[in-house]
Order: structure tokens, then C-alpha cells, then sequence
């Protein structure tokens, strides 16, 4: 066993449920495994609702997600990394299919909105609220079996790489702008 694969195991046995859990955390852990996404989905899509000046960031923000969904899928099949269930180290708590763990798909697609909405300043509020949401569904997703620490990290990391994009765009336009109206007759 490699280096990294040791330091994921502890790092599990220390997070995750395991085979004796607290009963409280499980049953909590369980149910923001699965749902704290759909409440960061209801809170983006409020967001777009609100803030109308905002709905093409947060249009682009959604679209890296999608394209972290995919990219975590593609990851996965080819790192193929079991999972903690698969390997012994917990019952699988929750209902969950046998892909391949590393990236966490939740952890890279709530990690990719929250850091997107975070980049803007008039979006940061709502942008700590989907933080918040990505690290307890990070960490119940590790607690309840499916996913080692590193998984979710690796989700983090790819989300970060994703939400830079918009972003950079949006300052590659600004400068595309910039340049145009400061050239002769083009007022």
C-alpha cells in the first residue's frame, strides 16, 4: 500500500462512521449525504431568480458544474480507486453504486458553484453559504462509507481548476472591451 493510500485510511478510520457509529451522526450524516445538494441547488437557482443583473454568471457557474460532473465521471473510471464500503473499512450506509471514488463528484460540482459564487463580490454571502454546504456534504459522504478524505479533496481541487474559468473569461472580455474602446474611433 502506497503512501497517499495510508494516509486516506487514517484519515478515514479517524472521519469516517465506520463499522460502530454514533447513532446521532449516522442518521444525521445519512441524510446530509444526500440532501444538502439539493439545497444548494434550490439555493442557486434563487440566487439566479433574484439577482437578474447575475443570472449569466450564474448560468457559466452551472455549466462548470456540469462540466465538473462529467470530468469526475471520466476521473473516476480511469483512476478506478474503491471505495471505503469496498474495501472493507465501513458498511455502505446509504445506498451508492461501485464506480470509482476519487474525484467525489458531489464535493468537485458543490465545490465548483461555491467557489464560483465566491469569486464575485456581490455573490460571496450566498457563495460561504454553498461552501459550508459542500464541506458537510463532504464530510457526511465520508462518515457514511462512499468516499475516502482525499476524494472529496481531489473534489475540491478539480472545482477550484473549474471555477477559475468564468472568471478568467469574464476578465479576458473585460480586456477585450478595454482595448476596443481605446482604440481611434471607436467611441
Amino acid at each position: 500500500m502506497n503512501l497517499l493510500s495510508q494516509l486516506n485510511q487514517q484519515l478515514f478510520q479517524w472521519i469516517g462512521g465506520g463499522f460502530a457509529p454514533n447513532p446521532s451522526l449516522l442518521w444525521m450524516a445519512s441524510h446530509l449525504a444526500v440532501g444538502t445538494s439539493w439545497v444548494a441547488a434550490i439555493v442557486v437557482a434563487v440566487a439566479a431568480w433574484r439577482r437578474r443583473a447575475d443570472r449569466r454568471y450564474i448560468l457559466a457557474a452551472c455549466l462548470m458544474a456540469a462540466a465538473a460532473g462529467m470530468l469526475t465521471h471520466a476521473f473516476a473510471a480511469l483512476l478506478d480507486q474503491p471505495r471505503p464500503f469496498m474495501v472493507g473499512l465501513s458498511p455502505l450506509w446509504v445506498p451508492h453504486g461501485s464506480r470509482g471514488s476519487m474525484p467525489s463528484t458531489h464535493a468537485s460540482v458543490m465545490f465548483t458553484v461555491a467557489l464560483c459564487f465566491l469569486y464575485v463580490p456581490r455573490l460571496r454571502p450566498i457563495g460561504w453559504v454553498l461552501a459550508a454546504l459542500a464541506l458537510l456534504t463532504g464530510w457526511a459522504r465520508v462518515y457514511v462509507g462512499i468516499h475516502f478524505p482525499l476524494d472529496i479533496a481531489g473534489g475540491l481541487i478539480l472545482g477550484s481548476v473549474l471555477a477559475a474559468v468564468p472568471v478568467l473569461i469574464g476578465k479576458w472580455l473585460h480586456h477585450v472591451r478595454a482595448a476596443r474602446s481605446s482604440q481611434p474611433g471607436t467611441a
